[in-house]
């Protein structure tokens, strides 16, 4: 039989040195895990059904609609509109001065800016109407503006212009295009949006 003399110093150190061993193998972390933990994960949002009254001095200026929004909460907050919005633009009257429509819209919070795409719609009380594929609008400014291709149908006079870029304003009582294609005139096939009233 072998027996083992220990004093209490020699007994500390034994259990220092077990418990470092236990703590040396228990604590180890894969690269995966340590890199996770400095992951910020985004929270996210979702509302069905959504209807947003926007104001100005305290009078209605504008109402967005939309099937389903979904916000994500990161370092750049985002809103999406995955399947479409519309937003009726009021007057001092609160009549319903212009039209906006898209398949899909995304609000960027930080610039208060909309980024609007696919099948983007716009028209007036006097029925001029503009088409393209991609638009910009800047709320803190109420334009609208896009370097890609743009139709605009006007009524008076009945005409319809095909250009590259434009900036508006989001009531588009006026628009400037950076670039005209071509314009028709006369008896041509025109597209007419109807008022929607909800």
């Amino acid at each position: 039989m072998i027996h083992f003399r220990c004093n209490s110093y020699s007994l500390r150190i034994i259990v220092i040195l077990i418990t470092g061993i236990i703590l040396c193998y228990s604590c180890e972390n894969s690269i995966e895990m340590v890199k996770s933990l400095g992951e910020h994960k985004a929270s996210i949002e979702e509302g069905r059904n959504i209807e947003s009254i926007m104001t100005n001095g305290g009078k209605t200026s504008a109402r967005l609609t939309a099937p389903l929004m979904i916000r994500y909460q990161t370092d750049s907050p985002k809103v999406e509109f995955p399947k479409s919005l519309h937003v009726d633009f009021y007057d001092s009257l609160t009549t319903v001065e212009s039209q906006l429509y898209a398949s899909y819209g995304r609000y960027l919070e930080n610039d208060n800016k909309v980024f609007l795409s696919d099948s983007v719609i716009v028209f007036n009380r006097k029925k001029d109407t503009l088409w393209c594929k991609e638009l910009y609008w800047d709320q803190a400014l109420g334009v609208y503006y896009t370097d890609k291709p743009v139709v605009i149908s006007q009524q008076v006079p009945r005409q319809k212009i095909y250009g590259q870029g434009l900036r508006a304003d989001q009531n588009f009582k006026w628009f400037t295009l950076n670039k005209i294609g071509r314009v028709n005139t006369g008896k041509q096939s025109f597209i007419n949006v109807a008022d929607s009233t909800y």
